[in-house]
């Protein structure tokens, strides 16, 4: 079943419109005519409804019934040091099929990639567009939001919002993730920050700002060095089986 956004008027006495975007899709590619079934997404909610009609080439869908929820309630902001080339978009993109609540990307010491400006401003809407479509392939719900860049200190106010800040780091010294989560066991929301260094790793300065300063979890992923991207999914994977989001 395709699935679609609802437009801003949101769904009004059982049925709403397709965003202008999704409208173009649904009738010029797909061919979808009156009738036919789709997975229509409203944040909080999503729904099966049908095709009610097309009106100037927006299409309103007729609500059947509503959907179980696809969201965590475990909610996880990813704080990424930005990496080299394109990898931040597979960042983006699999963490969203993951179930990540939002992306910060961070400018951290051993950052090689430097974003300001317009430069910025096109990465950031690129990685939200990437977002918004991982959305539609994984039937969730809510948009991940990916904001501007910032450095460590710009993120303190952030930080003392988290129930706990986990940031796997080659000189751990906290135990693991598995310890980190240990003490919320009984809490159905929780809001967790994981921060994962760039391709040069976390400074030892960075990570003891993040220690004293964020209270923050200096954790192992194991004995084995891994590469940004895939720290970045490991601890969010493990983060999400271990509140048992992953079933």
């Amino acid at each position: 079943m395709h699935r679609f956004f609802a437009g801003e008027a949101g769904v009004e006495g059982g049925r709403a419109f397709l965003s202008e975007e999704d409208s173009g899709h649904a009738l010029r590619v797909l061919r979808l005519t009156v009738g036919d079934e789709i997975e229509l997404v409203c944040a909080p909610w999503r729904y099966r409804a049908k095709i009610a009609q097309v009106q100037e080439g927006r299409v309103q869908v007729e609500i059947v019934e509503p959907l179980r929820t696809s969201e965590a309630r475990t909610r996880v902001t990813l704080y990424q040091g930005l990496p080299k080339g394109d990898k931040m978009e597979m960042i983006v993109q699999k963490c969203t099929e993951l179930g990540v609540h939002a992306v910060r990307p961070v400018a951290m010491e051993r950052c090689v990639t430097r974003l300001e400006g317009k430069d910025a401003a096109k990465r950031i809407d690129r990685w939200q567009k990437i977002a918004r479509e991982a959305v539609k392939q994984c039937a969730r719900v809510d948009v991940p939001e990916v904001r501007e860049p910032r450095r460590i200190a710009q993120l303190a106010s952030e930080f003392s919002d988290l129930d706990v800040l986990i940031v796997p780091w080659e000189e751990a010294r906290d135990g693991d993730i598995r310890q980190a989560l240990a003490p919320f066991e009984e809490r159905k929301d929780l809001r967790v920050g994981i921060l994962i260094g760039p391709e040069g790793g976390i400074g030892a300065n960075e990570a003891a700002w993040l220690a004293e300063r964020a209270d923050a979890k200096l954790v192992t992923l194991g004995p084995r060095i891994l590469r940004t991207e895939t720290a970045a999914l490991a601890a969010l994977t493990m983060v999400m089986a271990y509140r048992g989001e992953m079933a």
